[in-house]
Formats: C-alpha cells, sequence, structure tokens
C-alpha cells in the first residue's frame, strides 16, 4: 500500500485578488507562508518517505516547510502544475466574463467542455497529472509520500480516483493547504481525508 498526502499550496497574491494563476509564477502571500509553517507543523511527526511539488513557487515553498521537518528534499515535477488558464491568467472573473462572455459561466458548470484561448483542457491535465502520480506511486510500493500541487489539478486526480466525470470537479472544494489522503492498493484507491485545514484553527 502506498499512501499519498495530496496538498494544495498556500495562499497567494493572486488568491486574494481573484486572480486566475495557471502556470503563471506567482509567490505565496504573507498568510501564505503560516499556512505553509502551520501545516509543516501538521505532519511533523507523520512518517514521510518522499515529498514532491509542481515546479511553480508556491507549490515548492508550501512542499519545503514540510521538507525541511523531515530532512528530506522536495522532487520538482513539471507534470504537478496547475492547469494553464493561456489567455484567462492574470485576470479576475469579472474581466474574463466581460471579454469572454459566458464562456467562463460554463467553465464552472461544465469544466470539460470549455477550451480556454491559449490554455489547457481539463482532459489534458487529468492525462499528465494522473500518469505522473501513477508513477510516483510505483517508486514508492508501501511507503508515505507528499505530493504540492494545486487546486484544479488536485480536484482533477480526484475525480480521477472517484471515477466522477471532469464537468462536475468544481463540486470537489480544496481550500489552500487543504490535505487529501489517499491510498492505493493493487490499482485501487481509497480516499480516506478530502479538503482537510484543521491546522489552520
Amino acid at each position: 500500500m502506498t499512501k499519498v498526502i495530496l496538498i494544495r499550496h498556500g495562499q497567494t497574491e493572486w488568491n486574494i485578488l481573484g486572480k486566475y494563476q495557471g502556470h503563471s509564477d506567482i509567490d505565496l502571500s504573507v498568510l501564505g507562508i503560516e499556512q505553509a509553517n502551520l501545516l509543516a507543523q501538521r505532519l511533523a511527526k507523520e512518517k514521510i518517505d518522499a515529498i514532491y511539488a509542481s515546479d511553480l513557487k508556491r507549490a515548492i515553498k508550501t512542499a519545503e516547510g514540510i521538507a525541511n521537518t523531515h530532512q528530506l528534499s522536495v522532487h520538482i515535477i513539471p507534470e504537478l502544475r496547475e492547469i494553464s488558464f493561456g489567455d484567462w491568467e492574470g485576470l479576475d472573473y469579472n474581466t474574463i466574463s466581460s471579454k469572454w462572455p459566458g464562456e467562463v459561466e460554463r467553465f464552472f458548470k461544465n469544466a470539460d467542455s470549455v477550451i480556454i484561448p491559449n490554455g489547457e483542457t481539463f482532459c489534458e491535465v487529468e492525462q499528465r497529472s494522473c500518469n505522473i502520480v501513477q508513477k510516483i506511486i510505483e517508486q514508492h510500493p508501501d511507503q508515505t509520500i507528499v505530493i504540492v500541487s494545486h487546486g484544479g489539478t488536485i480536484r482533477t486526480l480526484l475525480a480521477h480516483a472517484l471515477h466522477i466525470p471532469l464537468k462536475y470537479i468544481w463540486n470537489i472544494r480544496q481550500d489552500n493547504t487543504a490535505v487529501n489522503i489517499l491510498k492505493y492498493v493493487d490499482n485501487q484507491v481509497v480516499i480516506e481525508l478530502l479538503n482537510d485545514t484543521h491546522h489552520l484553527k
């Protein structure tokens, strides 16, 4: 059995402003750094064998706190990135709605049906993220690993594990530094914890 602790990064400045980040490399906010520290404290007594993160600094810095506590290095994996929002990156909901009428609303109702201009689809995110996570799991039989990624990517991984159509991924909540626990046994997955943030309270 491989235990995967799947974590969303801490808050960023663009999270505060409601801007779509995607592949934009935005740093943690002051609160995001505090959230990452509280997360590291929460996991300090957990037995962790390896830590992975996307190559965006908001994920790396969230992962580094955990890694330092356990005297581990962070393995940087580009395939764990957030969905690319293409032309929407750096814009907020209202700006996107005015430039692409109806598209952002459709994106939240039917996430798998919208093609973001110069961006990715959730089908593409599912393919790259699920493939790399499967490879990571195969490298760590009977171990516990941490994967720090992004809200959209994590929702995609959870939807895949639960056999939920991608159109419903926004029905899965993922807060900053949320902890999800998945256990993989013989290519079967059991989700034991979802969107837990009790370390922030």
